[in-house]
C-alpha cells in the first residue's frame, strides 16, 4: 500500500484569515501542558461539582439497605453459575437493569420464591386454557421428546407434532405460546389458523451439543422472554475454539435478534483466563415484540452520568477499559465529543445499566490507568454527540521564538497575534487529530471506503501498519501478509482495544465482505460513524480553502449564510440557511462570519457558485457521485450539516512567563538562558479545535 506522503502538505496548505507574522513554539511538551475541560449545555465546566448533582444523587438513589429490603427476582441478568443449582422453569421476572445489592442468602431465597411463583403461574395458564386430557398429553409428548434426546436416538422422518387445539382469543394464544416455551424450552410452538402446534426445538438440541442442557434451556427461555435490556451469560470457558463455536451458533441462528460479546473474568494471574460469553438483544430488536400479558411493568433503564478525567490516554481505549471493569460493552457509553490523547481532558459521559454505587466501586482501579471519575449521579437518558456548549482550554506553549528572519520584539509579535485572532477569528478547520496521526493511512480514507461499501478494504486500511518496529505494527504487518486474524490476535497487545475487538470478530466471521461487516459491528455506532465523519471533515477543509482562495472575505452570490447568530451551526436546519442573491451581494447584506459550508450528507444543499461546482467535482473524483450517504449494512445514516467558515475564541486570557517560573519537566536538559513560555486560556464552541486556533495565532503548523 502506498504511503500517504502529503500528511503535512494537507495542513500546511490550509488558509489563514489574519495577516500578522506569528511566531514559533512547542505545544504538548507534556499532557499537563494541554488541559481540555468540556463545557456542558448550561455553560458549566464539567470538572466542577454542583449542588444540583449532589442533591440529585441523594434524591434518586435508594440506600443499599433499601435495595436489600425490596429484593427483585432477576433470572435474566444472572450468570449461569448463579442459576446452575436451580431448576429454572419460569419466565423471567422484571428487574432493575443492574445487579441487585442483596445478601447472597436473601438473593437465593428470592430466586426460589420467584421460581415457585412462576411454576404456579404456568399451572394456572395450562389449567385455565387446556383441558385435563390435553395437558396430560402435552406433558407426555414433552417427556417422549426429552427421552429420545437423552437416548441420542435420531428422529426419523418429519418431526412429531402435537396440537393443543384451537384457541380463539388472540391474547390467550400469546399467553399459552409463552407458557409452553418457558416450561419446555426444548419445544417450539407455531400457530395455524388459531391452532397451536408444538414441535421439537431442533435448534435447542443443536445447542445442547455445544453447551450443557441447563445453559441451552436457559438461553431459549431468555430468547422467548424477550425482556428489554436483559442479558444472558453462558458458563465461563477457557477453550477459545469452543467459545468461537458458541459465538458462531448464536450469531448464525439469531444474529438479527441478539449480539454476543466475550468478557474475561477478573483473573489476571491465570495463563489461560476464563472468558464468559454474554448475549444481549440488539438495540431495536425489542421494539417489535408483542408485550406479554404477564409481563411486569417495565422499569426504566439505569443511566449513570459522570465526568471522566484521563491523562495521555485515547478516549476509545479509556471506554474499553471501563467497559471491561463494569461488565458492559463499549456501546453502553455515550459522550458529547471526542477528546485529545496527549492531554489532560475532562468530559461528560453516561453509562447505561450501571448504578452510581457500582461506578464508585472501581475508582481505585481507574487511577492505575491515569483515569478518574467525578460528579457521579443518576440521570434519565444517554448523551448524544454534540450535546455540549464547547470546551475550555488551558495551554502552555514552550520554546517561543520569532519566525525565521523576523527581528521584531518577540513579546510584541505574540501580543499582536493574539489580539488579531481575538478580533478577527480563525478559519474553522477540522484539526489534524480528526484524521489520525498515522503517515500511511488516515481515518478519512477508512471513511471513504465505508461510504463506497468496500468493507474488506476498510478493514485492511484500519489494520495497515506504520513503519515503526513495535508490537502493534508487527501484529498489523503480520495480518496484512496472512489475513490470519487468530494469529494476529496473539501478537496484538492487550491495550489495543479496538484492534483486538475487530480481530476477534474477523476470527469468528472470516475475511469476507459479510465477515468484515460483522467485524465493524464490534465497534459502537459512534466509532463507526466517526470514520465517515472524518471523510466529510476532510472535504469540508478542502472546500473552505477553495472558498477563501476563490472569493476571499467577500460574501458573493450563491454563498450559503446562517440567518441566526446564536444557533449551533452544526445543528442548523435547511430553513435557517439562506442562499445569497445578487441583490444581497450588491447591498453587502451579509458578512463572512455568517457564511457556512455544507458537511457532506443526504440532507444538505450546496452553494450555487464555483464552490458548489467544486463539491460535485470532488464527489466524482472520489467515486461518490451517486452516493446517498447511507450505509445500510452498518446501520449508518449521514444527514450532513453546516459549519461556519470562521470562529472566534471566547474569554481569552494569556500570560508570558519565563520557564524558570513554571514547572518544567525536561529530562537531562540544560537551559543556558531563560526562554519564554505562553500560558493561554480560552473557550471554543463545540466541534472547534484548539490546535487550529493556535495555528492561526502562531502562523505555524504542528
Amino acid at each position: 500500500m502506498e504511503e500517504d506522503t502529503d500528511f503535512r502538505i494537507r495542513f500546511s496548505s490550509l488558509c489563514f484569515i489574519t495577516d500578522h507574522v506569528g511566531f514559533h513554539g512547542t505545544i504538548k511538551s507534556s499532557p499537563s501542558d494541554f488541559v481540555v475541560i468540556e463545557i456542558d449545555e448550561q455553560g458549566q465546566l464539567v470538572n466542577k461539582a454542583s449542588d444540583e448533582h449532589v442533591n440529585k444523587v441523594h434524591k434518586v438513589l435508594p440506600e443499599p439497605n433499601d435495595l436489600a429490603k425490596k429484593p427483585k427476582l432477576d433470572l435474566q441478568n444472572v450468570s449461569f453459575e448463579e442459576r446452575s443449582n436451580q431448576e429454572v422453569k419460569t419466565s423471567a421476572g422484571c428487574s432493575d437493569d443492574d445487579q441487585n445489592y442483596e445478601p447472597a442468602s436473601e438473593k437465593a431465597d428470592t430466586i426460589k420464591d420467584g421460581i415457585l411463583r412462576g411454576e404456579k403461574e404456568h399451572l394456572d395458564v395450562f389449567g385455565s386454557l387446556l383441558d385435563e386430557k390435553t395437558n396430560e398429553l402435552l406433558n407426555q409428548y414433552a417427556g417422549d421428546i426429552k427421552e429420545k434426546w437423552n437416548s441420542k436416538t435420531e428422529l426419523i422422518g418429519p418431526s412429531p407434532e402435537f396440537s393443543l387445539g384451537r384457541i380463539l382469543d388472540k391474547n390467550q394464544r400469546a399467553t399459552l405460546h409463552s407458557a409452553v416455551r418457558q416450561k419446555f424450552p426444548f419445544l417450539i410452538t407455531v400457530g395455524k389458523n388459531s391452532e397451536i402446534v408444538v414441535k421439537p426445538n431442533l435448534e435447542c438440541k443443536e445447542l445442547c451439543h455445544l453447551v450443557s442442557e441447563e445453559e441451552a434451556f436457559g438461553f431459549f427461555k431468555y430468547l422467548d422472554a424477550r425482556k428489554e435490556n436483559s442479558k444472558f451469560t453462558f458458563k465461563s470457558d477457557t477453550d477459545k475454539e469452543h467459545r468461537k463455536a458458541v459465538h458462531h451458533f448464536v450469531n448464525k441462528k439469531f444474529g438479527n435478534l441478539v449480539e454476543t460479546k466475550s468478557f474475561p473474568e477478573l483473573n489476571y494471574g491465570a495463563d489461560n483466563p476464563n472468558v464468559v460469553i454474554t448475549v444481549r438483544f440488539r438495540e431495536k430488536a425489542h421494539k417489535h415484540k408483542k408485550r406479554s400479558l404477564h409481563e411486569c411493568p417495565e422499569r426504566k433503564v439505569i443511566h449513570t452520568a459522570f465526568t471522566l478525567r484521563k491523562e495521555n490516554l485515547e478516549m476509545f481505549e479509556a471506554v474499553g477499559f471501563l467497559a471491561i471493569k463494569l461488565g458492559v460493552i463499549p456501546s453502553d457509553f455515550s459522550y458529547a465529543g471526542l477528546k485529545d490523547k496527549k492531554a489532560i481532558t475532562y468530559q461528560a459521559m453516561v453509562v447505561r445499566k450501571v448504578t452510581p454505587e457500582r461506578l464508585k466501586n472501581i475508582e481505585k482501579e481507574l487511577e492505575k490507568k491515569r483515569m478518574n471519575i467525578l460528579n457521579i449521579r443518576s440521570v434519565d437518558d444517554s448523551l448524544r454527540l454534540g450535546q455540549l456548549k464547547g470546551n475550555h482550554f488551558d495551554i502552555v506553549i514552550r520554546n517561543l521564538k520569532n519566525q525565521i528572519n523576523d527581528s521584531t520584539n518577540l513579546r510584541e509579535r505574540i501580543l499582536e497575534a493574539i489580539e488579531n485572532v481575538k478580533n478577527k477569528g480563525f478559519v474553522n478547520y477540522y484539526g489534524p487529530q480528526r484524521f489520525g496521526m498515522g503517515r500511511k493511512v488516515h481515518t478519512d480514507q477508512i471513511g471513504l471506503a465505508l461510504l463506497k461499501s468496500e468493507m474488506v478494504k476498510a478493514v485492511k486500511l484500519f489494520l495497515t501498519p506504520e513503519d515503526s518496529d513495535d508490537p502493534v505494527n508487527r501484529a498489523k504487518k503480520y495480518f496484512l501478509q496472512t489475513d490470519d486474524a487468530k494469529g494476529t490476535l496473539s501478537l496484538m497487545p492487550e491495550f489495543k482495544v479496538r484492534e483486538r475487538a475487530l480481530l476477534e470478530s474477523l476470527h469468528r466471521f472470516g475475511m469476507t465482505e459479510e465477515g468484515c461487516v460483522q467485524a465493524w459491528f464490534s465497534f459502537p455506532h459512534s466509532m463507526r460513524i466517526f470514520y465517515v465523519h472524518a471523510y466529510s471533515s476532510k472535504i469540508w477543509n478542502e472546500a473552505a480553502s477553495y472558498r477563501l482562495a476563490t472569493y476571499g472575505s467577500r460574501v458573493v452570490e450563491g454563498d450559503l449564510v446562517c440567518l441566526e447568530e446564536d444557533v449551533d451551526d452544526e445543528h442548523l436546519p435547511n430553513s435557517k440557511v439562506h442562499l445569497v442573491t445578487e441583490e444581497d451581494q450588491s447591498a453587502n447584506t451579509y458578512a463572512i462570519h455568517q457564511v457556512v459550508l455544507p458537511v457532506l450528507g443526504y440532507n444538505i444543499q450546496y452553494p450555487k457558485n464555483k464552490v458548489g461546482q467544486w463539491y460535485q467535482e470532488v464527489l466524482k473524483r472520489d467515486g461518490l457521485q451517486t452516493c446517498r450517504f447511507k450505509i445500510p449494512p452498518l446501520k449508518l445514516n449521514v444527514p450532513g450539516c453546516y459549519r461556519k467558515i470562521l470562529k472566534h475564541p471566547h474569554n481569552l486570557s494569556y500570560q508570558l512567563i519565563e520557564d524558570a517560573d513554571i514547572d518544567v519537566k525536561k529530562d537531562g536538559s540544560h537551559i543556558d538562558e531563560a526562554t519564554l513560555s505562553l500560558l493561554i486560556s480560552f473557550d471554543l464552541d463545540a466541534s472547534c479545535y484548539a490546535t487550529v486556533c493556535l495555528r492561526e495565532i502562531m502562523k505555524h503548523d504542528f
